[in-house]
């Protein structure tokens, strides 16, 4: 016997398991005691049919078979160990020694054939050379297992990461890319193999995208990074943008395979790297950029775009020596609007009135929203002021149609002030600044139209600044004053009713009369104070005279065009007029026919509501506005107020007169009473008596008197005053 070894390496940390399966009892055990002196794990099965029930039971790494066995032989066991441990070898040792039998035993999986009587350390040494195939066989497998699934794993994490993973060769040819291109471009990554690159580059970066692999200084520590636009599948259009980082491959480090090698070319790969889909991100950036310089409302430029650009336009102008307009746009009776529907449709309005703005601008024109319903307007490179007036008419007709919002329809026009560069200023701030003063001039002279800024401008801009705070202290050191102008009866000379007027005693300036500081009140909003205060004056004052001995005296007060369109107008006048127990049938509110015009509808309503609880309703300036028969004959109006201007037109066979002619029929017709503002003159209060005109006012009677004149007048006379003046 040879002496004993070292356990064979095929065993690894445990002795290899062998089954010896022979029906000669004296031969098996020979053979068994020979392969344990060898340290293995040796299992005897003393026929075939034993030895079927060993593998069974257990595992073997090797089997040594005897064919001839009287109740199963020894093809039958290889038949089971191939089905049950096909890791298993098989080694026949066996009498016979035919080619035909130990070519069938072969071909059935034999590894070796050993004939007895065989030699102890032939036996052993085939043994062992066998089990260190059956080893290395194993490690093989499990090298190339593991293998199989590194790359799988390596496979599973290329084509599962978020960004696409390429590969190109020194061309720009794709040599490879993951899958992940077909869920964010929708190519195939097959089609693209073999490929330039720029085939998915946007046309816009195709330049810089094949310049940026061509940098010398491209390296492991310094790769490219550069910001893209990929062509989506299908549709040049359709982009998305992404972040490429793109390092150099070392062919030294790093071997080539076919997998690797690009289309036709087959050029190693020069370059790997990732692109990241960044669209997201510049979505979000372009939507914070344009919140940072839009309107969101509008999607209009802001006031920070509008002056970014205003002040290029600048410098362009000055450096060609052209000229360029900015307009200040507000708008008219927007704040009705908002007050009164609420702020959605306050916001649609500012929308459809945008849109419409819109459509009368040149190509590189800049309509921005300046804040709440200002809006400016930079017009660059006119070549006269015509240019600017020709633009300013069509914004203003481009208002004049209603606006449908849901069941509402409601009118808008637009005031807008205007500045020339370089006449009204230099400068970015100037231009803005004087667009806006010459707005505000047309907001007082009646709105709905354009005016161009001029020097004279900024001197009356000045006086209105201190004019503003002086008004201001006015309402709170009450320096504001009601006079009353009698409105007398043209046939008994009776006074029916007094119109209250305010007047402002100016410490520094005296009195001044309506004209001087009224505009500027409703420009500043302070209009609904001063107007609280007169008609709390009036109502105290004529409730008094009423209560005195003259309940027939009617109360007239004039309502600025914000009063009344304000949405509680109704509400607060007569809460005032409850608060002072004013009789509601002798007061009479006066209106003009531009107030009942820019909302019908809505004006209608509260007119209505105003006439059911005994206010009686005048036209204030009849004839110098929208007159319509229409809005006459619909509303609660009980007096008609000939102008001023109407009257001074009477003289003795002048044409003038036939306006007068027209009011007053119109008048008796629709049985409505007349009041003739501006009576002066003997002629002129007989030919309106000779028309039937009701009652009169003006100087002919005397101005307009404090509250402690007109007391002492009516304990005097009484209603009466004389026959002249």
């Amino acid at each position: 016997m040879a002496p004993e070894q070292s356990r064979p390496p095929s065993s690894g940390f445990y002795p290899a398991r062998i089954l010896v399966a022979d029906d000669e009892p004296r031969l098996l055990t020979s053979l068994a005691a020979l392969l344990r002196r060898r340290n293995f794990d040796v299992t005897e099965a003393g026929s075939g049919r034993e030895a079927c029930d060993q593998l069974t039971d257990q595992s073997f790494d090797l089997a040594l078979l005897d064919l001839n066995m009287p109740d199963t032989d020894g093809f039958a066991v290889m038949e089971k160990i191939a089905r049950l441990q096909p890791d298993c070898g098989v080694i026949v040792v066996s009498g016979e020694s035919s080619f035909s039998t130990v070519s069938r035993a072969l071909r059935r999986g034999a590894l070796d054939y050993i004939r007895k009587p065989f030699d102890p350390e032939e036996l052993l040494a085939t043994v062992e050379s066998v089990l260190g195939k059956q080893s290395l066989i194993k490690a093989h497998e499990l090298i190339q297992t593991r293998l199989e699934k590194s790359e799988a794993l390596h496979r599973y994490i290329v084509n599962s990461s978020p960004d696409i993973v390429f590969m190109l060769d020194k061309t720009g040819h794709i040599c490879f890319i993951n899958n992940k291109v077909e869920s964010l471009l929708g190519y195939q990554p097959a089609e693209l193999c073999g490929e330039h690159f720029r085939v998915i580059l946007d046309d816009r970066d195709v330049a810089r995208g094949t310049y940026a692999l061509r940098g010398p200084d491209i390296s492991a520590d310094n790769p490219r990074t550069l910001e893209v636009r990929l062509k989506t599948r299908g549709n040049s259009k359709a982009t998305r943008h992404f972040e490429i980082t793109a390092f150099p491959v070392d062919p030294q480090s790093w071997p080539q395979t076919g997998v690797t090698l690009g289309g036709s070319t087959r050029q190693p790969a020069r370059y790997y790297g990732i692109a990241r889909d960044v669209t997201e991100r510049k979505e979000a950036e372009a939507f914070i950029n344009f919140q940072a310089y839009h309107d969101l409302l509008t999607r209009l430029p802001n006031r920070a775009l509008f002056k970014d650009r205003l002040e290029l336009a600048i410098t362009q102008a000055r450096r060609s020596e052209q000229k360029l307009a900015v307009m200040f746009l507000d708008l008219d009776r927007f704040k009705v609007v908002n007050d009164t529907l609420g702020h959605a449709m306050g916001d649609r309005l500012l929308q459809a009135v945008t849109h419409r703005l819109e459509k009368c601008l040149r190509r590189g024109d800049t309509l921005s929203r300046f804040g709440g319903d200002e809006f400016t307007l930079l017009l660059p490179s006119i070549h006269s002021p015509e240019d600017a007036r020709g633009i300013a008419k069509k914004l203003i007709q481009a208002l004049k149609d209603p606006f449908q919002l849901g069941n509402h329809e409601v009118f808008v026009g637009v005031s807008i002030g205007i500045a020339v560069f370089p006449d009204a200023g230099n400068t970015m701030d100037q231009l803005i600044q004087n667009a806006d003063i010459a707005m505000y001039h047309v907001k007082a002279r009646g709105k709905d139209g354009y005016r161009f800024f001029t020097d004279s401008m900024s001197i009356d801009t000045a006086h209105r600044l201190s004019l503003e705070r002086d008004l201001r202290l006015a309402l709170e050191r009450d320096e504001l004053r009601v006079h009353y102008q009698p409105q007398v009866c043209s046939r008994t000379n009776q006074v029916v009713g007094l119109e209250a007027l305010v007047r402002w005693q100016h410490p520094e300036r005296g009195l001044l009369y309506p004209a001087d500081f009224l505009p500027l009140a409703e420009e500043t909003r302070l209009i609904g104070k001063l107007s609280e205060r007169v008609l709390d004056q009036a109502c105290r004052d004529v409730g008094r005279w009423i209560n005195s001995g003259h309940p027939t005296l009617r109360l007239a007060v004039n309502l600025s065009p914000s009063q009344v369109e304000h949405p509680r107008f109704v509400e607060t006048l007569l809460e005032r007029v409850r608060a002072h127990r004013f009789p509601a049938r002798n007061l009479e509110i006066e209106i003009t026919e531009n107030v009942i015009m820019s909302d019908l509808e809505q004006i209608s309503r509260k007119l209505k509501e105003l006439a059911d609880t005994g206010v009686r309703i005048a036209i204030d300036d009849f004839g110098t506005g929208y007159s319509s028969l229409n809005y006459l004959h619909r509303l609660p109006i009980h007096t008609l107020k000939v102008d001023q201007s109407f009257v001074k037109a009477i003289r003795s066979g002048e044409d003038g007169a036939c306006i007068v002619n027209a009011i007053v029929a119109m008048a008796h017709g629709l049985k409505l009473e007349i009041v003739a503002e501006g009576v002066e003159t003997d002629d002129q209060l007989s030919y309106l008596k000779s028309l039937g005109c009701h009652q009169v006012q003006g100087f002919f009677y005397g101005p307009a008197r404090p509250a402690a004149d007109i007391s002492r007048l009516l304990r005097r006379d009484g209603l009466a005053f004389a026959s002249t003046a």
